[in-house]
């Protein structure tokens, strides 16, 4: 509006704050069009009233207020270390009264310079630091303090994260005489109560990680030997599997016997619990399925393996078993099944070592013997094989860890180790050793930290593996507590 004719209603009319559109560049109304000395303070506020002028000679024109126009006396290029280049001094009348920064230091003061963009990216604004913005932006705020240097916004900067250290050395050592060194047995079992059940000879024991106590279970006599042992989910009741193929039903806490049940006509050297179902696997090629509140002693047998049963678990469900056998199969079945509803038959070795996963349903691990070496993994949710990887010996057993997506596996011929793998990589975390024969018994503790492997070496050796669950108190950890070697016996 013309200063000179405004009426005083006209003008008291008029908005407070006025957002027309600005007349092109080139107009002689046009604020881009005035030199730099017509404007007397840096434009960092929005848009003011136009203030009248007294009547002039000249002819009557429009005065536009400032909108957002920075002025080059007060832009601040210190701030991102730029300066004036030579250019703009030397440049014509009409770029030099264009505020727009075309006239010689746009083209650093946006960055379009390699020294400028860099310096630019990496400048982090302190809080008292002026901020420059173009026609139409918005003020950006500082970087957030947990930014680095050279991130740019919007992007984090991530930390890669050191392998976690698994002692070498296992922190605990027992003797176990008379541990058999028989690929197709299971004598070693950890119960949620922590107690260690251990079959040596024709006697079992019972190891109180709490206390280190021993006590003696049972003996079966001359006659007749352990070929292994599984403890109940509820820690109370432990099976003992013998080589008459009789199975033992014992109350651990009062070191009492319960029931014995027979029907195998051949050693039994695996058992698996799901809750009051117990599951036996013979080398009769067979596997009874049993329930200790009934009266008979098998409510179902399941045939399929050609050759001894040797591995037996059941899925942290407790819908799905799968059964190893020697036969080089692996089978699955439900929990009504007297057929195998899945079947295995890539190995080429003996399947003892068969562990689910907690993290994963439906995922299956199972390894196979020397003439095998691998261990591979199994959907049986879309009956699919997963992976295989080659280990360079046979595998005696695997655990899966219920605190990290991790399992271990136990060797015998010819290298004897324990692998701690990352999964689904595959890596290897830890490779352990110190028995000098097979690794053939392994079983983890309740709080899923510790593992113990039995050899026939007679020893028994407790490593602690796998790191403690984020909602748990470690100090259940008995590695802490209870060091050096001793007897079991």
């Amino acid at each position: 509006m013309d200063s000179s004719s405004a009426s005083p209603a006209a003008a008291a009319s008029s908005p407070a704050f006025a957002f027309s559109s600005p007349p092109p560049v080139g107009d002689p109304r046009s604020p881009f069009s005035r030199p730099p000395s017509s404007i007397s303070r840096p434009s960092y506020l929005v848009e003011t009233p136009s203030r009248p002028r007294a009547p002039s000679s000249s002819s009557s024109r429009t005065i536009y207020s400032d909108r957002f126009i920075p002025s080059r006396s007060g832009s601040n290029f210190s701030l991102f270390d730029l300066s004036l280049p030579p250019s703009a001094s030397s440049s014509s009348s009409s770029d030099a009264g264009r505020e727009d920064g075309s006239g010689g230091y746009a083209q650093p003061c946006l960055g379009l310079s390699s020294l400028g963009r860099i310096r630019a990216l990496r400048r982090r604004p302190r809080p008292t630091d002026r901020q420059l913005r173009l026609p139409g932006e918005a003020l950006l705020p500082p970087h957030p303090p947990q930014q680095f240097e050279d991130e740019l916004p919007g992007f984090s900067h991530i930390h890669p994260r050191a392998p976690r250290k698994v002692p070498r050395s296992p922190y605990k050592v027992l003797d176990a005489p008379a541990l058999q060194d028989d690929f197709y047995l299971n004598l070693v079992d950890w119960s949620s109560h922590n107690v260690l059940a251990v079959g040596l000879g024709n006697c079992v024991y019972l190891w109180n990680a709490c206390s280190s106590k021993v006590t003696k279970l049972c003996d079966l006599g001359v006659d007749d030997s352990v070929c292994s042992v599984g403890w109940a989910q509820r820690g109370n009741h432990l099976a003992v599997g013998t080589n008459q193929g009789k199975v033992q039903i014992w109350d651990a806490s009062r070191c009492r016997r319960i029931r014995t049940m027979e029907s195998h006509r051949l050693r039994v050297g695996a058992l698996a619990w799901s809750s009051s179902l117990l599951s036996s696997g013979s080398r009769d090629k067979i596997i009874l399925q049993r329930d200790i509140r009934a009266q008979e002693d098998f409510v179902s047998k399941l045939t399929g393996h050609k050759s001894e049963v040797c591995g037996l678990k059941w899925s942290h469900d407790n819908r799905e078993l799968a059964s190893g056998g020697n036969d080089n199969r692996l089978f699955v079945w439900n929990q009504h099944s007297t057929q195998p509803v899945l079947k295995y038959s890539e190995h080429t070795a003996a399947v003892k070592a068969i562990a689910w996963s907690p993290h994963v349903h439906g995922l299956l691990a199972s390894g196979g013997g020397t003439a095998d070496r691998c261990i591979r993994f199994w959907n049986t949710v879309t009956n699919s094989h997963l992976s295989c990887i080659d280990t360079g010996s046979q595998v005696c057993n695997l655990v899966w860890s219920k605190n990290v997506n991790e399992l271990v596996s136990t060797h015998g011929y010819s290298q004897n180790q324990i692998i701690v793998w990352r999964y689904p990589t595959m890596s290897k975390l830890a490779t352990l050793t110190g028995h000098t024969y097979r690794v053939l018994y392994l079983a983890i503790s309740p709080d899923g930290q510790t593992i113990v492997t039995g050899a026939g070496d007679e020893t028994l050796r407790f490593w602690n593996v796998f790191p403690s669950p984020k909602s748990q108190n470690t100090g259940s950890d008995i590695g802490a507590r209870s060091l050096g070697r001793s007897h079991i016996r």
